[in-house]
């Protein structure tokens, strides 16, 4: 099996690309800050889910995992910083944050099995 049909992976895919299309909303005055940063951080995910899965054994594939996990909550925090400031309207960053929301999820729950 492929890193590319886990479903983690492929979620992970999906909300970057999200996270991709938000930050086309905030201002040109952020483009090399928050909207670098979260662009940075939302491909950190599924890179993180790929290398991990192409690794030797469970405890490398673990500590990648638990890599992904921190960028998640990483980019949970911009997102949350990116609403207060109002670099996009509300309602876009909050579809954002649910789906961080599932890949967090997803990723504790992977983590605990694998344990």
């Amino acid at each position: 099996m492929s890193f590319r049909e886990q479903f983690i992976w492929q979620k992970s895919i999906d909300l970057s690309v999200r996270c991709y299309k938000l930050t086309e909303y905030f201002p040109k005055s952020e483009k090399y800050a928050m909207t670098s940063q979260v662009r940075r951080c939302s491909v950190s995910i599924p890179s993180n889910i790929a290398e991990g899965y192409g690794r030797k054994g469970k405890a490398e594939y673990l500590h990648f995992l638990h890599i992904a996990l921190g960028s998640a909550r990483e980019l949970e925090t911009q997102l949350i910083i990116s609403q207060r400031v109002e670099l996009a309207k509300k309602h876009f960053i909050e579809s954002v944050l649910k789906d961080v929301d599932e890949v967090q999820r997803l990723l504790v729950s992977t983590i605990n099995q694998l344990k």
